[in-house]
């Protein structure tokens, strides 16, 4: 059975190879070229791309960096299997959202949040500096200033999630930061918080996670943090139709896009 999905278009790279890189690595996530087959040789992708062979080379060094392709003596290029994929890789993870995204993953995103970001908060209720407070009700002034559909509410959700991982002085909670981007951007342009309701609420958490670390709170800030995760995710039901939508930042002339806030 397949899974409804919804794909969200990605920014464009700004090289060759990068561009490269992501076309052949959405054509893996979404399943069109599958684990364990081979790739076309290079003759056949350099004229499929209009590339050099050694910027499609240099597309393939990333894939094989990233752990969806393995190149092997007398056999070619190979698609390796899911679980060796870096999911915690930023352009893995985007790529998954211009492949289409299903419940499923944004169920595993948010198992991933729920095992970090409590104690991260936690931490950063302990360790929290003037300077990491004064960017915690900075980014909190910037969402309640900012409409919910725009892109501005969702940086400004971002960029205080980001201040808490950064309060929590541990580096690999910093390093997190692509897994709750990718959660927060796929939670924006599926199910922005534009009712009144809605938007009380998301604010209402999220500031109980302010306050909480300003406070030196670790259990309420663990908590608080429980329940944006947990919020997000029950606005995500129903948000996951069941044919396939494109919401695109730059859509192709043949595709109709699904701007945030409008519905198709």
């Amino acid at each position: 059975m397949i899974s409804p999905l919804v794909v969200i278009r990605t920014r464009r790279a700004h090289s060759n190879h990068a561009e490269v890189a992501r076309s052949i690595g959405v054509d893996i996530i979404a399943g069109r070229y599958a684990e364990g087959v081979r790739l076309p040789g290079d003759v056949e992708l350099t004229a499929m791309f209009g590339v050099s062979r050694p910027v499609l080379r240099e597309s393939v060094k990333t894939l094989v960096a990233k752990g969806l392709l393995t190149t092997k003596v007398r056999v070619g290029t190979v698609v390796r299997e899911r679980g060796a994929w870096n999911m915690f890789d930023a352009d893995v993870l985007a790529w998954h959202l211009d492949a289409g995204i299903d419940r499923r993953f944004l169920n595993d995103l948010a198992e991933i949040r729920l095992a970090v970001e409590p104690r991260t908060a936690a931490l950063a209720a302990a360790r929290r500096s003037e300077a990491d407070i004064t960017e915690l009700r900075r980014s909190m002034e910037r969402m309640r200033r900012e409409p919910s559909d725009s892109v501005a509410f969702a940086d400004a959700d971002l960029a205080l999630h980001l201040a808490v991982a950064n309060a929590s002085g541990n580096l690999f909670m910093r390093s997190i930061g692509n897994v709750i981007e990718a959660a927060l951007r796929a939670s924006f342009l599926l199910s922005a918080p534009v009712e009144t309701q809605d938007r009380e609420t998301v604010l209402s958490w999220h500031q109980r996670i302010v306050d909480a670390i300003v406070g030196q709170d670790a259990e309420a800030a663990a908590a608080a943090m429980i329940e944006v995760i947990h919020n997000g995710l029950r606005r995500h039901e129903g948000s996951v139709p069941g044919h396939e939508v494109s919401v695109q930042e730059s859509a192709p002339a043949s595709s109709t896009a699904v701007e945030p806030g409008e519905k198709s």
